[in-house]
């Protein structure tokens, strides 16, 4: 048997080995990495460096925003009926990843051409990079649940992920001003984070493989269940709409709270613009080792109880920046918040696991990438929530960005007080009851041989 023979048709049949482990986790360093370093400085690159003007700019994010929110589940659907003798997943992932990291390393590498060729430049590489990003990035989540099949192997198994992860959130957000501010400006900084994420991709595919299923057997139900119906079902499973509706919530408070850490450094803290990093690294710090701390949490007490706990943590943590003045005692908060971060990091992917698991016994069908693409539309909708949390506590505290900082209304400091912890906090309060209305309570869910008659006659309902 040849090489490439060898690559196609293994297949994984037991439990992963620690080294495959690690090579799985290790590709959700680059795609953090790009990710951060895409949101955190796109924006920047081309209005303040290269002079575009910002509503183009800001039209061609929202464009960049529908293009990825739309994919998500239209390759994840495509991804759960393609089947080749490489797998469903696997193509995706080996051949999306040059185009990716080509993409990605593009964005920082325009020509010098007008303004608008300077706008078709960048609408063109960023389909080009939604495109590769939603099909390798959501084709390895998908193979997170069927590499490791229990509560306690994901446990285990979303460990070192999210660590590389964390890591890559580091470097994309610390070492990115470090190299385009050096003598090898944004195209080098382009290239070396581009050859960096290629190199761990590369690693990564020792670690991306599927396990045997009955051809014949799987086609025959997925005959039965057509697409639309597919989605019908997927938005009537209780289950993963309770969990869809927290995630979305709990993305949403995250997403606040980054955009409101400039204003608060500022307006209530009274500190410099830098000091935003300072409030920010705590975060990352704490929760690097807090994620350990949380899978063995929940494989004692199960990803339900697990995420009750996690929420509440970081509701409790975040409400917290209401209460400093400093800046030791905001940095002191996030730590706390922290600890919570880690334990949403560690178990949202767990309990979408325990959705799909449960949606097997329903149907017969493995449907990860359905899964994890409608999970992927609807949390693009915190950026929606993001901006109307800002909107409206901003201009209710007669907040004016004419204005500096001395001249402010005394009632901006505590609006942004509200808004960096008051509305994070009843946010994740939001979150809290969903997932205590989360059905799954068990660690896992029972396996079984297919669907049951009651099973069936429910899918089958919902298809007519």
């Amino acid at each position: 048997m040849s090489l490439l023979a060898g690559l196609r048709d293994r297949r994984l049949t037991g439990l992963p080995s620690r080294s495959r482990t690690l090579a799985y986790g290790a590709s959700a360093f680059p795609a953090n990495l790009m990710a951060q370093t895409f949101s955190a400085f796109v924006v920047f690159f081309y209005v303040d460096h290269l002079r575009l003007p910002a509503g183009w700019v800001a039209a061609a994010m929202v464009a960049h925003g529908i293009l990825n929110a739309i994919l998500n589940p239209l390759v994840g659907a495509a991804s759960d009926r393609h089947r080749t003798r490489w797998g469903r997943r696997v193509p995706w992932i080996g051949v999306g990843i040059v185009p990716l990291v080509a993409a990605f390393s593009l964005v920082w590498m325009p020509p010098d051409v007008s303004p608008t060729g300077l706008l078709v430049w960048f609408l063109v590489v960023v389909a080009v990079y939604d495109v590769a990003f939603v099909a390798v990035v959501l084709n390895t989540s998908a193979l997170f649940p069927e590499i490791f099949r229990t509560t306690a192997e994901r446990a285990r198994g979303n460990t070192p992920r999210q660590i590389f992860g964390l890591v890559g959130m580091i470097l994309g957000t610390a070492a990115a001003p470090l190299l385009y501010g050096s003598p090898l400006g944004w195209v080098g900084m382009g290239l070396v984070l581009g050859g960096l994420c290629l190199a761990f991709y590369l690693w990564s595919l020792a670690g991306m493989v599927e396990r045997p299923v009955d051809e014949v057997e799987v086609r025959a139900r997925e005959a039965a269940l057509p697409l639309r119906d597919q989605l019908r079902y997927t938005f009537a499973n209780k289950a993963f709409v309770t969990y869809v509706l927290g995630s979305l919530l709990l993305q949403s408070t995250t997403a606040i709270l980054l955009a409101s850490v400039p204003f608060y450094v500022r307006y209530v803290l009274g500190g410099a613009e830098t000091d935003a990093t300072a409030v920010l690294a705590p975060i990352f710090v704490v929760a690097i080792p807090a994620i350990v701390g949380w899978s063995w949490v929940v494989r004692r007490i199960g990803p339900r109880r697990a995420l009750l706990w996690s929420v509440a943590v970081y509701g409790v943590a975040v409400g917290l920046f209401m209460v400093p003045g400093t800046l030791g005692g905001a940095m002191v908060v996030a730590g706390l918040v922290g600890i919570g971060v880690a334990g949403m990091m560690q178990l949202l992917e767990v309990a979408l696991g325990q959705v799909i698991d449960d949606d097997e016994r329903r149907t017969g069908l493995r449907r990860e990438g359905m899964y994890f693409g409608v999970n992927g539309f609807v949390v693009r909708g915190s950026v929606i929530v993001q901006a109307v949390a800002l909107a409206l506590v901003l201009t209710s505290s007669g907040y004016d960005a004419s204005l500096a900082v001395a001249a402010q209304p005394e009632t901006v400091a505590t609006g942004i007080r509200v808004l960096m912890g008051g509305v994070p906090f009843v946010v994740a309060g939001l979150a809290w009851l969903c997932f205590w209305a989360y059905p799954l309570r068990g660690l896992d869910v029972p396996s079984v041989g297919g669907p049951d008659d009651a099973q069936q006659q429910e899918a089958a309902a919902l298809s007519r």
